[in-house]
């Protein structure tokens, strides 16, 4: 979709502006100075630029100044007088599209009407701020979030674990109206289940034992921006009921507080979980669902868009390069070994791998049979995240013990013969006992292996490590 950067400190104009360029078939944001318009190049470079000359803290002609920031957009000026400064008149790709204030919706429907062709037919966009991909399916997630970017509502991210979910919610920050206040993400899979309520809302002191002072929370923290909370299925259910209260009623209360406060924040929330199995399963509210999934954006794995490997590998050396002080690129054929494997990993196996092989490159390029090498070594796909969690079922007979299976391995009909693939609890031992003898089995059956133990569990690897933290074994 072709981008339209408007930058006009007049914000009434700046709205009209943006509704005629959005109907024209633009993406359009606005900026009212230089210095936001400048944050804003640096997200994404506009195929169309729409200038004011006096902005409030200089002149737009500014923007022109540094072409490596802006590429090379056509111009539309937007000022009060009737004559174009010299160094417009006179510049080397021809004088730009001149709109005398004030101009009607019609005036400006005719300068944007030559624009209307040739971008749709020009190839897609390689880069979209923080994201990277010119793919079908990364085209519709920038087409989704141009679209939801500037509004107030709620936001859901699905995608599997290293698609990107992040990235997608800064974005959404990025190009909304609260961008010049907070951004707080919040892992719910790290949130302590005793001190979620403070964590997230705030406590006022002397609230309970060790509040010494008052605490504001997440909430508080991120008070005129957006509050991503990432790994929503994570939450413990007694504050999923909390967050529901808040983002129904708007408002909050410290805990040991008497009086509430406005929750002034845009919630993005993520999960890289079924949705819909983590609702059967119980471990979603139904009704937070469908408060959150206002607006959903749903992530492509990388093996469903191979055609943006090879951008992204690019990127990431960059990346890699600019660290360490030292440029490396990928050999001959090299891309054909990345482009053949699955990543079940997706962008952050990708990382993972190049990283390893600019370690073990001695030369300026990545040789294929490394990386080849390489990726037989990687573990097979984990699963997890987009399958069932391991069951728990009660198992008859005179042991009365709670079994529940470590792989899908074993005797057929899943008997419990095999003793290697199921765990037997006894009835009357803690949930939090039971919790953490089912986590430690399972990381003895994977050979102490976290990510695969993580999978089996249907837990996200952060959660793991949070858990054996509390059990004293990280």
């Amino acid at each position: 979709m072709t981008h339209a950067l408007i930058v006009e400190d007049d914000a009434e104009a700046a709205r009209m502006v943006a509704a005629v360029t959005s109907g024209e078939g633009l993406s359009a944001a606005c900026a009212g100075t230089l210095l936001d318009a400048r944050r804003q190049l640096a997200l994404q470079a506009p195929d169309l630029l729409l200038l004011d000359l006096q902005l409030p803290d200089g002149n737009g002609l500014a923007l022109l100044d540094d072409p490596e920031l802006l590429g090379r957009p056509e111009v539309v000026v937007m000022s009060a007088s009737a004559q174009l400064p010299p160094v417009l008149r006179n510049r080397a790709e021809g004088a730009p599209v001149h709109l005398v204030k004030p101009f009607s919706q019609a005036q400006l429907q005719a300068a944007l009407a030559h624009h209307r062709q040739g971008p749709r037919d020009a190839a897609p966009p390689e880069r979209f701020g923080l994201l990277v991909g010119a793919s079908a399916p990364m085209q519709a997630v920038y087409h989704e979030i141009m679209q939801v970017a500037p509004t107030q509502f709620t936001v859901l991210i699905s995608g599997e674990s290293g698609t990107g979910k992040e990235l997608v919610a800064r974005m959404l920050h990025d190009r909304s109206p609260r961008r010049a206040r907070p951004f707080v993400a919040v892992n719910c899979g790290a949130l302590s289940p005793h001190l979620a309520e403070s964590e997230l809302f705030g406590h006022e002191r002397g609230s309970f034992t060790g509040a010494d002072r008052l605490h504001p929370g997440f909430f508080e923290q991120a008070a005129g921006g957006t509050l991503f909370l990432d790994e929503i299925t994570e939450m413990p259910l007694p504050m999923q009921v909390k967050l529901l209260r808040v983002l129904e009623s708007g408002s909050f209360m410290r805990v040991g507080a008497t009086s509430t406060l406005e929750a002034d924040v845009r919630v993005v929330a993520a999960s890289n979980r079924d949705l819909a199995q983590a609702v059967a399963e119980g471990v979603l509210r139904e009704d937070l669902f469908w408060r959150l999934d206002v607006f959903p954006i749903t992530l492509p794995p990388l093996r469903q868009r191979r055609e943006d490997i090879g951008l992204l590998a690019a990127h990431l050396l960059e990346q890699i390069g600019q660290q360490e002080g030292v440029r490396r690129v990928l050999g001959v054929h090299a891309l054909g070994a990345l482009i053949d494997h699955d990543w079940p990993g997706n962008v952050r196996e990708l990382r993972n791998v190049l990283k390893r092989a600019w370690v073990l490159s001695e030369g300026s390029c990545l040789a294929p049979d490394l990386l080849a090498t390489l990726l037989r070594r990687m573990p097979p796909a984990l699963g997890g995240r987009w399958e069932r969690s391991p069951r728990v079922a009660l198992a008859t007979g005179a042991a009365s013990a709670v079994a529940a299976p470590l792989s899908d391995a074993g005797t057929p009909g899943g008997e419990r013969g095999q003793t290697d693939n199921w765990l037997s609890l006894p009835l009357g031992i803690s949930l939090a006992e039971a919790d953490r003898r089912l986590v430690e089995a399972t990381l003895r059956h994977h050979g102490q292996h976290r990510e695969q133990a993580a999978a089996t569990l249907g837990i996200s690897l952060k959660t793991l490590y949070n858990r054996l933290r509390s059990y004293g074994a990280a």
